[in-house]
């Protein structure tokens, strides 16, 4: 017998009523039902390393991780966490109590900010943004505060001075993404240190997302926040595995902080898958210990690919802003007269037999990102060299 509901309250919590299926399912799924190449959703059409995939093999098949893990993560991981901190960032951390590891960075941005933040509570957060970042905000009955990364030139640039004066005696929490998704965009030295300042002189925690953090090209580089003065103690790290070794479906992430700040995070990420992921955490581990040789090709590879979807992208009669980190592109479609993305990129596959991302949906005022679309070049040399040349139709 069905049961009835009252008409007077929706199902949905009413926290989460402005967010539905992810732009992510919906083009993914239009790209399943056009036979387009999806260039939306931000996963490799490649494995990562053999030696890799092999560890995992060897852990299934030695009975490791095959029943619960430890909660916060087998011994094995978070040590190989903590010397990848230190010997990338000379950051120091005890893997007994300042590292957790999580269902990828996704788990790892909601528990932090269950655990920190409390309704009433602003978030400052850089739009364009992530969306679970606006959904996880909302589930902990935070207010999102957005501060707007503007193209300037061919790069999207953060303003200080509109940071400053985003925050109030209610902001709990700096909710930080460098390199940053979608735009590409790597805060430098000198954005960090006024950041930093700012976290300290108001006495601000920070999350920082920095899952991106060995995808830098040309002269940029990732400085982690926490090295900055006065940092370490207030900030959340998050990084994972999947978009460094290219196996974004295994989720294994992970958070370094304080002792005092990851048992907060633990806290609350106990309740939401408490442990998974088992045997892939010991091949994750044996990954964080590759030479820096992988590390040097693999960026090299991505940067190689940033270039050759861009070209195509220009040729193509967009305007392209050069990506320093991640393996995203953003574009501009008003070259071709056109100003709605979410419109374009839904026309975009009968038009071009390609799948793309329009930003608007990544900001708090759409019309922000109207005309932006975001490409991933995380695909194989072939599939990027088809690409460009559909995406060739829109020039003529």
């Amino acid at each position: 017998m069905t049961r009835m509901t009252s008409s007077a309250r929706p199902l949905l919590n009413r926290r989460l009523a402005e967010f539905g299926t992810t732009i992510f399912a919906e083009m993914s799924a239009l790209a399943l039902s056009t036979g387009a190449i999806n260039l939306g959703q931000g996963f490799p059409d490649t494995d990562g390393p053999e030696e890799v995939r092999e560890a995992a093999v060897r852990a299934l098949r030695d009975g490791l991780g095959n029943q619960y893990p430890p909660g916060p993560g087998i011994p094995e991981l978070r040590t190989a966490v903590a010397a990848h901190q230190q010997r990338r960032y000379g950051l120091s951390y005890d893997p007994d109590g300042e590292v957790l590891v999580t269902a990828g960075a996704t788990e790892a941005i909601a528990a932090s900010l269950l655990a920190l933040v409390e309704p009433g509570d602003e978030v400052i957060a850089f739009e364009p943004y992530y969306d679970s970042y606006a959904a996880c905000i909302a589930m902990a009955g935070g207010t999102r505060v957005p501060v707007t990364l503007r193209p300037h030139e061919d790069r999207f640039r953060l303003d200080l001075d509109e940071l400053r004066d985003a925050v109030t005696d209610r902001t709990r929490l700096l909710l930080i993404n460098t390199p940053h998704n979608p735009t590409g965009t790597v805060l430098n030295r000198a954005e960090l240190a006024a950041i930093a300042e700012l976290a300290v002189e108001r006495d601000l925690l920070v999350v920082t997302d920095e899952v991106y953090e060995h995808l830098v090209f040309d002269d940029a580089e990732h400085v982690p926040l926490a090295t900055f003065p006065g940092m370490r103690e207030r900030t959340v790290t998050i990084s994972s595995s999947g978009k460094t070794f290219s196996f974004t479906g295994w989720k294994v992430g992970w958070v370094t902080g304080t002792q005092e700040l990851v048992t907060a995070v633990r806290t609350a990420k106990q309740y939401l898958t408490y442990v998974s992921a088992g045997p892939f955490q010991y091949a994750v581990a044996e990954a964080l210990r590759l030479p820096d040789s992988y590390f040097d090709g693999f960026r090299a590879d991505l940067r190689r690919k940033r270039d050759l979807l861009g070209d195509g992208l220009r040729t193509a009669g967009f305007e392209v802003y050069q990506p320093q980190g991640t393996y995203f592109i953003t574009t501009d479609i008003t070259p071709f007269g056109e100003k709605d993305a979410h419109r374009f990129c839904r026309a975009l596959p009968e038009r071009c037999g390609v799948v793309a991302i329009p930003n608007s949906v990544f900001y708090d005022d759409p019309a922000a990102g109207r005309s932006q679309v975001r490409f991933a070049f995380c695909k194989r040399d072939d599939v990027l060299h088809e690409a460009a040349v559909r995406l060739r139709r829109l020039a003529s």
